[in-house]
């Protein structure tokens, strides 16, 4: 389906305020973010029919734009600093999530984890395997089991603390990797 250029962009900014609006309350309303957005509800809706699309369009954009970063970050730094910087998008993703959880069913909520869990076990393999190549990270560790180390960045406190408790956390998981390699 090819839309206009406007219709294009239209859908970015109503993408981008539902982001913002979702991570701030997960109660957020459709007319809330049309209102943000700048649109009326029937442009909104023409993209999204209902609460629960958005959500999941809000979730696959974030969840696309982490996945596309691990190659560039590879392109630009070495392995051991990609895989970190990674990690810090990552735990911005897990902020973000936490927002979009309070937005959705639990049956949606299981939609979205499943969509997504793949993709970002094999981003991390990618970029697991770049740092075992490079020989920084330990050769016995693999994408899934780091995926269940930073797991936390889904359970950690939204307090003024977060960032600084969640880089110490990855730093700690960098450190583990490293291990003995």
């Amino acid at each position: 389906m090819v839309r206009r250029a406007d219709a294009e962009q239209n859908r970015a900014r109503i993408l981008e305020v539902a982001r913002v609006a979702l991570e701030e309350s997960g109660e957020a309303t459709l007319q809330s973010i049309a209102k943000r957005a700048g649109i009326g509800q029937g442009t909104l809706y023409r993209h999204f029919p209902n609460r629960e699309a958005l959500v999941m369009a809000v979730h696959r954009r974030d969840v696309q734009e982490l996945l596309d970063a691990a190659p560039a970050l590879l392109a630009a730094h070495p392995p051991l600093t990609a895989l970190r910087l990674w990690f810090d998008r990552l735990a911005v993703y897990g902020r973000i999530k936490h927002g979009l959880a309070g937005a959705l069913h639990s049956v949606t909520r299981d939609k979205l984890a499943g969509e997504g869990y793949d993709p970002v076990v094999d981003t991390i393999a990618l970029l697991l395997s770049a740092c075992q190549d490079a020989g920084v990270v330990r050769a016995d560790v693999d994408a899934e089991e780091v995926l269940l180390l930073v797991g936390f960045l889904w359970r950690i406190d939204l307090d003024d603390n977060w960032h600084t408790r969640s880089a110490h956390l990855l730093d700690l998981v960098m450190d583990a990797l490293r291990g003995s390699a």
